[in-house]
This record gives structure tokens, C-alpha cells and sequence, in this order.
């Protein structure tokens, strides 16, 4: 697509503006209509919420309406024919629907855990099928693995962290402004042509925020989390995958290509391995819900919802500025530069490890203190 510069830029400032404003327009009629629609009972387990008040968990249909608007605005912009990008573009619309009709369904119905992995696979083989798949072996069969790992993962990471106000939303507004920037900077003949899309999903998340930020009156459900899954998995095997130097076989070299998905995903795979861990060492299933992620174990330690938000946001933007300047190549991809990140994707890790320790022990003395006045006053 050969657009000029300057009408390009205005163009999506102003299609970023559209697009916040109908997801707010949405979202406020939803909530004006349809409060208790799509509203989590308190008895469920699988969806554990921080907040004790059941509200409507309709978001992400706006998420999905604006999607497709962005899909019809990229139709009408002029590009040249290109099958391989148009099979890339229809894999992403595909797949992200199947996971939005997936969300619908769970928030509706409860989905049978079966059903809803089978669905989840279904999204990652519609990505592969459509050369939308991660290339880091050189065996087809690996690789597709790894896609797989990737796509369900991520779906279940982003479910895992809508757990708080704002959580989710917030951190998938840092990840796709992430995908701007690097589409920009290392991709320019396709960014028009992602980038609507991009910032569509982007002002739809915006216009949604205003009503998540704490105290939130809306959630976007497992219809919002499904479909930012499959949608920030495709998009950034696209452009965060693909950073890999065939020339060079050193160990350092080859495992650049984790770099940038590592440290850009760093708040969704610190939380979800975190999680996982723990709830395994405690002889628990990682798929049942719980208050035990970081974002509740920073509130334990005494930070307002609001806090934990920002302090998330803060950890998800601050590697954006190096993977910048690893894609200028101001920065040269040497074999330091994968030790530096692994270092500090294992710092940050750690730091949070210990935020949550402290977390656990501060909420278990204020049980225990709970429990003894209980106790006296019995």
C-alpha cells in the first residue's frame, strides 16, 4: 500500500479518535440497556473477580464491532494485490472471530473446559493454515507446536489477567502500541495496511477503558479476552517473531527471536507463570480461578486497585524504548544483547516474586488477625 506519509498519519489519528468513540458509545448504551447482560454470578469458579460486585461482562462486543469496522475502512483503502498478505489478513479475521464466538459462548454458557480448548486449537490452526505461524526451528512440525503453545497460551494468559479493573485492558493497549511502533519502524510498506486494524482494536479498547478504569461499571468477559488472545497472538507472530538471522547459528543469535515477544509480553508471562507455579506446588489445577495472581498479591501488599494498574503499565512500557532501538539497529543484535534481555526479563521476574511473597505473608497475618478477633469476640 503506498499511501503519503502525512495522509497517512492524519488518517489513523482521526480513525483513532472514530474508533474510542464508537467502543465508548457502545459500551455506554450496553450499560444503559442491558446492565445485567452477560453479568458473572457470584457461585461461578472458573471467572474469580476482585471486585465482590457482579456487573455486566459485555465489553468485548465492542472490541469485535470495531474490529470489523477497521477490516471494512482497510477495503476501501488503495493497495496493491498481494495473496500472501491477503491470506495473512483473513487468517487474523478468522481466527479472531471463532475466539470471539468462543468468548460469547463461555460468557453465556459456561463453556465445558474440552469444548473451549478444542476451540482455542481451532484458532491456532486456522493461523497456521493461513502461514500465520511461528518460525524458530526450521521443522514445520516444531514450529506449528510452538504456534499452538503460543496462541493457547496467550489466550489463557490474557483470560488470567482480567482479574482486576482495568488489568487487562490496559496492558493489551501497551502490547498493541507496541505493534505500532515496531510495524512502523521495521515494516513500512505494510503499515497502512495493519496499522488501521491496529488502531482500531487500539481507540476500541480506549473508549472501553473509560468505563473499566477502577471502580469499573463494566467488564469485557471472556468475549473481550478471547478475542484480544488470538488477536495480539496473530498480530505478533507477524512482527514480534520475526526478528531471526539465518547467517548465524550461534545459541546467543538464534534465541534472538524470543527477545522482543519476551520482554513485550512481560506482564501477561510473568503473571501466567507465576500462577501456574504456584498453583502446581500446591497440587492445584492452573485453569481454576483464584486470587492468587500478582495483581492481587500488589493489593495484599496495600496498593490501590488503581496503583496496581499503573504499576503494570509502567512494567509493560519500559522495555519498549530498547526493543526500539533494537529494530533502528542502533543497537546491534549481538549475543549481549540476548543475555541483557533474558537478565532482565529474569529481574523483573524475581522483583515480582518477591513482591508477592511479601504480599502472601502480609494477607495471611491480616487472615490470622481476622480470625483471632472472631475468635475472642466468640
Amino acid at each position: 500500500m503506498i499511501l503519503d506519509p502525512q495522509y497517512l498519519v492524519t488518517f489513523l489519528a482521526l480513525f483513532f479518535l472514530i474508533s474510542a468513540f464508537f467502543s465508548f458509545l457502545i459500551n455506554w448504551l450496553f450499560l444503559k440497556f442491558s446492565f445485567n447482560l452477560g453479568a458473572r454470578n457470584e457461585g461461578e469458579i472458573n471467572q474469580v473477580r476482585w471486585s465482590a460486585n457482579i456487573k455486566p461482562a459485555i465489553g468485548g462486543i465492542s472490541f469485535f464491532i470495531v474490529f470489523l469496522i477497521s477490516i471494512s475502512v482497510i477495503g476501501t483503502l488503495p493497495r496493491q494485490t498481494d495473496y500472501l498478505l491477503d491470506k495473512h489478513l483473513i487468517g487474523i479475521i478468522a481466527s479472531t472471530s471463532l475466539g470471539f464466538i468462543l468468548g460469547l459462548a463461555d460468557d453465556a454458557y459456561n463453556t465445558n473446559p474440552l469444548a473451549k480448548f478444542i476451540l482455542q486449537l481451532s484458532c491456532a490452526f486456522i493461523l497456521i493454515i493461513s502461514d500465520v505461524y511461528i518460525r524458530v526451528s526450521g521443522s514445520p512440525a516444531l514450529d506449528f507446536i510452538i504456534t499452538i503453545v503460543w496462541v493457547i497460551g496467550l489466550m489463557n494468559s490474557i483470560n488470567m489477567l482480567d482479574n482486576m479493573d482495568a488489568i487487562t485492558t490496559s496492558i493489551s493497549m501497551c502490547i498493541i502500541t507496541s505493534l505500532i511502533v515496531i510495524i512502523a519502524l521495521s515494516a513500512p510498506a505494510l503499515s497502512a495496511f495493519y496499522l488501521v486494524m491496529l488502531i482500531g482494536v487500539l481507540g476500541a479498547l480506549s473508549g472501553f477503558l473509560f468505563f473499566n478504569w477502577h471502580p469499573s461499571r463494566i467488564y469485557m468477559g471472556d468475549t473481550g479476552s478471547q478475542f484480544l488472545g488470538v488477536f495480539l497472538a496473530s498480530t505478533s507472530i507477524l512482527f514480534f517473531w520475526n526478528f531471526k538471522d539465518p547467517t548465524d547459528v550461534t545459541v546467543f543469535i538464534q534465541l534472538r527471536q524470543f527477545v522482543v515477544p519476551m520482554l513485550l509480553f512481560i506482564v501477561p508471562l510473568i503473571d501466567t507463570t507465576t500462577v501456574t507455579f504456584r498453583r502446581l506446588m500446591r497440587r492445584q489445577s492452573p485453569f481454576v480461578g483464584g486470587k492468587d495472581h500478582i495483581t492481587h498479591h500488589l493489593a495484599y501488599l496495600g496498593l490501590s486497585d488503581t496503583m496496581v494498574a499503573v504499576t503494570l503499565i509502567i512494567t509493560s512500557l519500559i522495555p519498549l524504548p530498547f526493543v526500539m532501538l533494537l529494530v533502528l539497529n542502533i543497537v546491534p543484535w549481538g549475543g549481549w544483547v540476548t543475555v541483557a534481555a533474558f537478565g532482565y526479563f529474569a529481574m523483573v521476574f524475581t522483583i515480582f516474586q518477591l513482591l508477592y511473597n511479601k504480599g502472601a505473608k502480609k494477607q495471611a497475618l491480616k487472615l490470622q488477625a481476622k480470625a483471632a478477633a472472631v475468635a475472642t469476640k466468640g
